[in-house]
């Protein structure tokens, strides 16, 4: 399982339980909540109502009739009395509090319910036998058996003598369907359910947000380590954050090793080379101890000095492809007219062209300006132009192109000599690998097409090779010219 999908559905799982838990608590606190609400309110109602049915009730203990009060009148208007009420959205459009009272004795004096149990001996009902005791009577009953939304809070309150601390003259009883507020709770759980699950759909947002960066991070991580495998140079993406810390530890430590493993690479391969010419300069020094005709030792002695030259110009070489080769990018990038600076360098060579009777034939010149190390690209450009004399016969002709592509400029340059081998195309470009020159004058360093490639390299470009027959064609390519 990848890395992204591990992590979205880890996020999920913590998430989704985390609301889960969480919708299930506030949920079951909606409803005793709603009680709780409900209850303390008809409680003062129930004291209210206790407090204006006192006189009444003492009436009835002299021998009147509490149907016949003022109390019993106005419970008849209120459960007559119209309403049309919106609360918060919702419509109310009936008074609901069913109130009766009792004497001292449990008995039912007044009941503004539909059936009324006026007559009735309610003292072993709970609200009614705790408050007829002097505590706090309350109830919850159902009108139809297993059916919750029909259940019935009632709560209860002494009535008492007037002057607060008398004789105790009955109870009034307050009740309420809990079916009126059933749907205020329907309400609220319903809006709950839909802010929690908002939230959670928010969160998974983030999650993926969050998810899909780490992803994108560690995935241009993953294709920076590739590419630097393959061998391309290039700055080490910005990452922030924990990341980015780990992107520079893990650089660091590929460049020191990377760094080891040239300077090893570096050495075995420059003491390989280095063979050849140490053994003709001793070779040769050892002859020149004996006793020679002046021809010979002439010759020795020249054999001496073309070898030491051959040392020097392989330790040049190998010093600039090493210090290309620990670069990132351009050291110095200015604008340079490649057009102009290829003149320059044909200009250089161009006593030895004219010694060997090569003739140049520019198939396109473009004005091309590009944002290079002016240096390197000279290196590299002046490399190929020596590789092509080198291997180009005595009188035969050198075919130049410079052109623009999109984002690159390309420039190609063909000799007409033997060309290279099928089974050296794959070694082209390499360090140390050359082949024998036409002239008989033995191979070169092998360090030229390597360090044209660097460069190239260096610049977002690259050198590749094309059989030209006969001959060879080299195209070298350098990234976003500027127009």
């Amino acid at each position: 399982m990848r890395l992204g999908l591990r992590l979205f559905l880890a996020f999920f799982l913590i998430t989704g339980l985390t609301a889960f838990f969480v919708l299930r608590v506030f949920l079951a606190e909606v409803k005793p909540s709603v009680r709780e609400v409900m209850e303390d309110i008809m409680v003062d109602s129930a004291n209210l109502l206790a407090e204006l049915a006192a006189e009444d009730l003492a009436l009835v203990a002299q021998g009147g009739k509490l149907a016949e009060t003022r109390l019993a009148r106005q419970l008849q208007d209120y459960a007559k009395r119209p309403v049309d009420a919106r609360i918060w959205g919702l419509r109310k459009q009936s008074l609901d509090l069913r109130i009766y009272v009792t004497d001292g004795q449990g008995q039912v004096l007044l009941d503004s319910g539909a059936g009324s149990a006026v007559g009735q001996d309610y003292s072993q009902w709970r609200d009614v036998a705790l408050a007829l005791r002097g505590e706090y009577g309350a109830r919850t009953s159902r009108d139809v058996q297993d059916d919750e939304r029909s259940n019935v809070m009632y709560v209860a309150a002494p009535v008492r003598e007037p002057g607060g601390a008398g004789k105790l003259l009955g109870v009034v009883t307050v009740a309420k369907p809990m079916a009126t507020v059933q749907r205020f709770i329907d309400r609220a759980e319903r809006r709950i359910l839909i802010a929690g699950l908002s939230l959670l759909l928010f969160s998974l947002a983030i999650g993926v947000t969050v998810t899909g960066w780490l992803i994108l991070n560690v995935r241009r991580l993953r294709d920076y380590a590739r590419r630097v495998q393959a061998g391309a140079r290039e700055s080490l993406p910005q990452v922030p954050g924990e990341l980015g810390d780990l992107a520079h530890a893990m650089e660091a430590m590929r460049e020191r090793l990377e760094g080891r493993e040239h300077i090893e690479q570096t050495v075995r391969a420059l003491t390989h080379e280095l063979k050849s010419p140490l053994a003709a300069m001793r070779g040769a020094g050892e002859l020149l101890h004996e006793e020679l005709a002046p021809a010979d030792r002439q010759r020795f002695a020249a054999q001496v000095v073309e070898q030491s030259e051959r040392l020097r110009e392989l330790v040049d070489r190998m010093l600039e492809l090493s210090k290309l080769e620990l670069q990132r990018g351009p050291a110095h990038p200015e604008r340079l007219q490649l057009d102009e600076l290829l003149l320059r360098l044909l200009a250089r060579e161009a006593s030895r062209i004219a010694q060997r009777g090569l003739q140049l034939r520019w198939l396109e010149r473009e004005a091309i300006v590009v944002q290079a190390d002016a240096e390197q690209v000279e290196l590299a450009l002046s490399n190929l132009l020596v590789n092509a004399l080198d291997f180009a016969p005595s009188g035969s002709m050198l075919e130049l192109r410079l052109w623009r592509q999109p984002g690159r400029a390309c420039f190609a340059l063909r000799d007409h000599g033997p060309g290279v081998p099928a089974q050296a195309w794959g070694q082209l470009g390499q360090r140390f690998f050359s082949t024998a020159r036409p002239d008989g004058r033995g191979k070169g360093s092998g360090l030229g097409l390597a360090i044209a490639r660097q460069v190239a390299l260096l610049h977002g470009g690259s050198l590749d090779f094309e059989p030209a027959e006969p001959g060879l064609r080299v195209i070298f390519t350098l990234a976003s010219p500027t127009p």
